[in-house]
């Protein structure tokens, strides 16, 4: 890919409703509308990180949808850079939990469940908790207990498309 940034923003905001029809059609990627659709290298992703932090600052949980090695924690890395999080922003892997203060955004709750094994087990860590907090809360592997997920989380997916570039996309459940 060339060092070249492609963000595309929909522009029919005003008309998604629930009376659309259904485009979850199988075979189709992605199954449903997308608000947000950027393509990018690690040289670009500071500005995918601002037009991101731009369309869902409004909601207080992102679940961040990827597979392993595709780059979550990377680009919540650069989302908390460009927050003002001075602290050092890693993996909460085996802390499960990282909290980091932000200029713009106060309390930033990073949270990464891949070694959760059910919500039962993440309430018992006190996620339910942290959830309804009020923070900002920034989760990898939330498919590990999307039951706890309030209905207004901002659902991101990242995609690896080669070595060097991504896809991270959003879609229209939390608009």
């Amino acid at each position: 890919m060339n060092n070249r940034l492609q963000i595309v923003f929909a522009t029919y905001r005003q008309k998604i409703s629930s009376r659309l029809p259904d485009f979850r059609t199988p075979g189709l990627f992605p199954p449903y509308i997308c608000i947000m659709d950027a393509i990018f290298g690690l040289p670009q992703i500071e500005q995918v990180a601002k037009a991101l932090w731009k369309e869902g600052k409004k909601n207080k949980v992102w679940a961040f949808h990827a597979d392993m090695g595709s780059g979550k924690t990377t680009f919540i890395h650069a989302l908390c850079t460009y927050l003002g999080v001075t602290d050092a922003v890693s993996s909460p892997t085996f802390a499960i939990v990282n909290q980091y203060q932000s200029k713009e955004a106060g309390v930033l709750l990073h949270m990464d469940w891949y070694r959760l094994k059910d919500e039962e087990e993440a309430i018992l860590a006190g996620i339910e908790d942290q959830l309804l907090s009020n923070q900002y809360c920034f989760i990898e592997w939330p498919e590990k207990a999307a039951g706890l997920l309030p209905d207004d989380t901002f659902h991101v997916y990242i995609q690896l498309l080669d070595a060097a570039t991504r896809r991270l996309y959003t879609d229209a459940e939390a608009i």
